[in-house]
Order: C-alpha cells, then sequence, then structure tokens
C-alpha cells in the first residue's frame, strides 16, 4: 500500500469529512479524493460509502482504520523522539467525556499545563460513540461496559444523591420513604431515546413522575437549588450546595447504587504516547479527584476486551 496514501485515509477518517482532511493537510481536495480511490482501487474495496451528506466508513474501512491508523501514529511517535523528550509531546488527542462532568474539565486542563504542546480536542456527548468511526482516543465512561472491542481503563466508582433545597421541603415535607416522593415535584435526567426512569433507592425501586424531564445534569442542579423540584445528581455536582445548605440531602438511608468510571480507547497492540501519557495522568491524579467528592476510589483495573 501506498504510506502516503494511508495517511490521507486515515487522515479523512479522524477530521470526519474529505474536505476537512484536506484543509488539515494542506492539500487539494481533488488531490485528496484521488489518492483515497487509488487506495481503494489498489485493495479493490470500498472504503467509504459517498452520499450528498458526506462520507461514512464501510465496514472494510473500519477494519482498516483499527489496523494502520496506530501504525501511523506510532511511526509519527517514532520520529518525534528522537527530536524532543516525553515533557514535550506534541500532537492532537481526541476525548469523549459525558456532559456536565465539570471536575473532568479541570483534569484536562491540568494534563494541559504538564503536556502544553499537546492540543485536546474534546466531545461531549450522552452518546455511546464508536470510538473508531467517531475518531475518538479515549472515552470516559460511566456505568457498566457492555461488549465493547476495546480496552478498558476502571479508575473510581459513585452513586448519585437524591436532593432538593430546603424551600421546597419547606411546602412538601422532607420524605421519609421513596414513596413519601410522590407529593413531591421531580426533575428527572432522561436520555434522548426517551425511556422512562426509575430511581433505585436501596433496595427499592421508584418510578418519578416528573415535572421536568432534562438530559443535563447542570440544568436538573439549577431547578433543584430554585426550589423547582427533587432530583438527582453526580455527588461532585451536589457537594458545594449540599455544604453551603442550597440543597439538602434526601433518604440517605437508601442510597442509589454506585456507578463504575472507566477510561476507554480502541484495543490495540500499539497505543500512542500521547494516549499512554493522557491514561497515566489520569490514572496518578484520580485520587486527587475522589478527594471530597464522595467517591470511591478505585485501584486501577484493566479490563479484558470483549469481542
Amino acid at each position: 500500500m501506498d504510506l502516503n496514501a494511508v495517511k490521507m485515509f486515515v487522515a479523512a477518517v479522524q477530521a470526519g469529512s474529505l474536505s476537512a482532511a484536506a484543509a488539515r493537510l494542506d492539500l487539494p481536495l481533488p488531490t485528496l479524493s484521488r489518492r483515497i480511490r487509488e487506495l481503494e482501487a489498489e485493495l479493490k474495496v470500498r472504503l467509504f460509502e459517498r452520499n450528498a451528506r458526506g462520507v461514512r466508513l464501510t465496514d472494510v474501512g473500519s477494519r482498516l482504520y483499527e489496523n494502520v491508523s496506530r501504525g501511523i501514529e506510532s511511526l509519527e511517535d517514532a520520529a518525534r523522539a528522537v527530536t524532543q523528550d516525553e515533557t514535550q509531546l506534541k500532537g492532537l488527542l481526541r476525548l469523549s467525556i459525558p456532559p456536565s462532568f465539570e471536575p473532568w474539565w479541570q483534569l484536562i486542563a491540568a494534563f494541559q499545563r504538564t503536556y502544553p504542546h499537546v492540543q485536546v480536542s474534546v466531545h461531549t456527548t450522552e452518546r455511546r460513540v464508536d470510538l473508531v468511526e467517531d475518531g475518538i482516543d479515549v472515552a470516559l465512561r460511566v456505568g457498566e461496559i457492555v461488549h465493547d472491542a476495546m480496552v478498558g481503563r476502571r479508575l473510581f466508582r459513585y452513586g448519585h444523591v437524591l436532593v432538593a433545597s430546603p424551600s421546597l421541603l419547606a411546602l412538601h415535607g422532607a420524605p421519609t420513604t421513596p414513596e413519601g416522593l410522590r407529593q413531591l415535584p421531580c426533575g428527572v435526567w432522561q436520555r434522548e431515546s426517551g425511556s422512562s426512569t426509575v430511581w433505585q433507592l436501596g433496595d427499592q425501586r421508584f418510578e418519578p413522575s416528573a415535572v421536568l424531564l432534562a438530559n443535563d445534569y447542570l440544568h436538573l442542579r439549577a431547578r433543584a437549588i430554585a426550589g423547582d423540584v427533587v432530583t438527582e445528581l453526580p455527588p461532585f455536582l451536589a457537594r458545594d450546595a449540599l455544604r453551603g445548605g442550597a440543597l439538602q440531602l434526601l433518604l440517605p438511608d437508601h442510597p442509589m447504587p454506585m456507578q463504575d468510571i472507566t477510561l476507554l480507547y480502541p484495543s490495540r497492540r500499539y497505543v500512542s504516547s500521547i494516549v499512554q501519557a493522557y491514561i497515566d495522568f489520569c490514572v496518578a491524579h484520580v485520587a486527587g479527584f475522589c478527594e471530597g467528592r464522595e467517591v470511591e476510589a478505585m485501584p486501577p483495573v484493566t479490563l479484558t476486551p470483549v469481542a
């Protein structure tokens, strides 16, 4: 295979379109398109499905990207290794994190202060992204990892907390059992798919009758502080409001279940030096992330990839 054509193919996948890749590589778009067509002809396969909205990887294209992208990055890392030391890492790191994960913003900022020449592209979404197709190097996942052909590095776990403002509780009374929540207006987090929400409160399941549905915990927190709703929040988003008295903890004897927080990256034999530096940085600083945040630090565990 023509190495330059392979580099153009990888750039097109990572940039999300041929035109964006051409701009990133400072090449004319017709040149890049022609070289990729020549690569398809050489391999006798279609790497992209082309339509009016752009291009999308075929299954064969995904497999090729899986096998060659890290090889390209390893060559680039090898070239950098002879000209700079590890503290001068330079390149692009593509991350995916959940919405409203505020403390992780601080960790990313600290990483960039340590490695100032690394450009970080953060994709914030509740959707479980396809790391290969979406061009993501490392994803931060909340909850169970299901049949991902990925390597997972489990970092810590936490349970959400149920909160309400003192003004709302003064009006309706503080519940002493999950059933008592039926007397209060509830705001619930809901995926875009619109599936129903059930709160697991200790050994009891409670389906709230919601007056507010949102997929943004910052929105839910604001409405809870305003006295509009009872809601569940990640503990690190509720901590300051609880300490300051703007929110009160509800039903502490009925705790919500713990959730694992995991770093996922493609299951490849070679991990780029930038990705490895980010993973190592997260592992080294996870204790500081957990401190004072009502979360449970865990010894990092590498999860076995599931085909």
